[in-house]
């Protein structure tokens, strides 16, 4: 399918079999209903071509505004079937599920040109769909450009990403077991970085000097310090395995290599502190935080500018304060290797962090001025708790141990501790504790079920089935980070559930 896409394309999805990667999704799911037969699209190859992203400003409410990024893409699907069945399936199935989402009013038409037929969707608000059928190939896109473009590169006039030597290097070697695989070339990484920047900065902040730093800061870090990104989905026993290897420039790599090694050793009583059906709970895992902060910092601003570079270092110690933190790199300087964040709300406003501390005097001065600790300390069991003025932010030391953050959520901490009704009863304890990775977080999944069940056909659940889980690994290789997540439904159920 890489024969199909333009050279240029700045990223490529692929699914060998789409009755394969589908079925896998339903397997081993908690149903009281048959899941759908994908027999039919049994040895249908699919290919997600992304050309690039069109900005678009959309309403978050009446007095704000921020800018979406609208994918320009071609899928191309490789059938294997007579033409006259590849035409009925856009005609019938295609057309149905387009006038679903765009409404009966849709106006369609369809006619012979380019040694193929072509279909195009209309919707009342100009929302636009193409699809183009050459024997038993579909090209389906919501940029008919796009899909001529295609058409060129097939006819032999463009070069396709066959011509991508890294390309078919990770190709030939990830595509074997896998149910999908994808790719982002380094001008792909270029585009999405400068985008994406955008995307960021309009939503982020409606400050002209803020948004100026981040368009202007944020893509050459990324541009400098990625080379490419390979995805890859696998099925296994315990659902569907995302991996994304990220390959890092040599100067990354090198301080990488040096400052982000791991501890053998993991100080499980922290773990202690955690409730056990905790929203999100993420274990770092650094041999030495303090140079791998320093480092990680170097990294990225290596080749920025030294007046942005400045305001980055500068900027990066506040990147803390969620969890009551004036001094990021002075914290980390008094604290073991393995820090533990927990999150108890998907709104991310109740939050802690958890550490083994080695100078208690000397944490206290990393710590936000809201809290005074010259003030005697409230006492809770072993814990000597310290709270701000307005009491929505507390600091608990109990032993070798701090607890920081909102206080509801430290006191919830210090109860499931003292309670023992923690996160070592938690069904993926071991697997948390044990993993030897960089980073290891465990969450609940909170995207909506109801779409995606009904395309995958299970839409019956058992009544045990109330949440789904996902653990994700980060690894740091000489040369590259490796993110590994194990979910229900992986990134292609995020995929399909955007089909609504």
């Amino acid at each position: 399918m890489r024969s199909l896409a333009p050279h240029d394309a700045i990223a490529f999805i692929e699914s060998r079999d789409l009755a394969q990667t589908l079925g896998f999704l339903t397997k081993n799911k908690k149903s009281n209903s048959e899941p759908k037969d994908f027999s039919f699209l049994k040895n249908i190859q699919l290919a997600i071509i992304i050309e690039g992203f069109e900005a678009t400003e959309s309403s978050k409410t009446e007095e704000n505004s921020g800018l979406d990024l609208m994918p320009r893409f071609v899928a191309v699907a490789e059938t294997h079937a007579w033409n006259w069945q590849t035409i009925s399936l856009v005609k019938n199935q295609m057309h149905n599920f387009i006038v679903e989402k765009f409404g009966a009013d849709t106006e369609f038409r369809q006619f012979e040109k380019d040694s193929g037929r072509w279909f195009e969707w209309i919707a009342k608000d100009d929302r636009k769909a193409f699809a183009f059928v050459e024997g038993g190939r579909i090209y389906f896109s919501n940029n008919r450009d796009s899909i001529a473009k295609c058409l060129s590169v097939s006819n032999g006039d463009t070069e396709s990403l066959k011509i991508n030597e890294s390309l078919n290097k990770a190709y030939s070697t990830q595509i074997k077991n896998d149910a999908a695989f994808g790719y982002i070339s380094p001008n792909g990484i270029a585009q999405i970085a400068g985008n994406m920047s955008i995307l960021l900065a309009f939503n982020a902040t409606e400050s002209e000097v803020g948004r100026s730093f981040i368009i202007s800061v944020l893509p050459k870090i990324l541009q400098n310090t990625t080379r490419e990104v390979i995805w890859t989905a696998t099925e296994t026993e315990t659902g569907v395995q995302d991996e994304i290897s990220v390959t890092i420039n040599v100067d990354s790599s090198n301080i990488s290599r040096s400052s982000f090694s791991t501890s053998a050793i993991f100080d499980s009583a922290l773990l202690q502190f955690v409730p056990p059906d905790i929203f999100i709970i993420t274990r770092y895992n650094l041999a030495n935080p303090s140079e791998a902060w320093r480092d990680l910092l170097f990294a990225v601003t290596q080749n920025a500018d030294s007046q942005y570079r400045k305001v980055f270092i500068q900027l990066s110690n506040n990147l803390l304060n969620s969890y009551a933190i004036a001094d990021a790199e002075k914290f980390l300087a008094t604290v073991d290797s393995n820090l533990l964040t927990a999150h108890f709300d998907a709104e991310n406003e109740k939050s802690v962090l958890i550490v083994t501390f080695k100078d208690a005097e000397k944490i206290k001065e990393s710590i936000t001025d809201q809290i005074n600790f010259q003030l005697p300390a409230k006492v809770f069991g072993k814990a000597k708790i310290w709270e701000s003025e307005d009491r929505q932010i507390s600091a608990a030391f109990t032993e070798n141990h701090l607890i920081l953050g909102d206080s509801e959520s430290v006191y919830e901490c210090l109860f499931a501790k003292s309670g023992g009704r923690n996160f070592t009863q938690n069904s993926f304890f071991k697997r948390f504790s044990e993993s030897k990775a960089t980073a290891v977080t465990l969450g609940v999944d909170t995207s909506s079920f109801e779409n995606l069940s009904a395309i995958l056909g299970i839409e019956k659940l058992d009544k045990d089935y109330t949440s789904r889980n996902y653990l994700t690994e980060t690894y740091l290789t000489e040369r590259s980070f490796e993110r590994k997540t194990v979910s229900d439904f992986g990134f292609i159920g995020m995929i399909l559930e955007k089909l609504k």
